[in-house]
């Protein structure tokens, strides 16, 4: 069984590949922060969800894939990393590294720091299929 922490993640990614955000707006802690290529700076929670707002219904993967994730808990804190593939309907694939950082309060996991970088290096082009 996964770590309850990538099966939140990949319960989220199932959305947002099907063009809805809020799976990952329903995981952020009050205190998130967020880091991508296309922010000038770190953004809070208010900020982040606006983002998501603007995005809402535009974003879709026919098929993507989780390479390699990881997580690394320690205490009431958890890392979560991971190299995330996925594709168009017209076969172009998109590259991002990944590491989120939930925080555990009871039984309880949310996301208070997220980072995604797109990438080129060191992914192989694996035979696609939809986690």
């Amino acid at each position: 069984m996964d770590h309850p922490v990538l099966e939140l993640e990949r319960a989220a990614m199932a959305r947002w590949c099907r063009g809805e955000t809020q799976g990952f707006v329903d995981l952020l802690d009050e205190d998130v922060v967020y880091f991508d290529p296309t922010t000038a700076s770190r953004l809070n929670k208010a900020a982040l969800v606006a983002m998501y707002a603007e995005i809402e219904g535009t974003i879709f993967a026919d098929r993507y894939e989780f390479i390699e994730p990881l997580v690394q808990e320690i205490g009431d804190a958890a890392v979560l990393t991971f190299r995330f593939v996925s594709w168009d309907n017209e076969g172009n694939a998109l590259r991002w590294n990944c590491t989120e950082v939930f925080r555990r309060r009871g039984d309880v996991w949310r996301i208070i720091q997220t980072h995604w970088s797109i990438t080129e290096a060191g992914i192989p082009d694996p035979a696609p299929h939809t986690l």
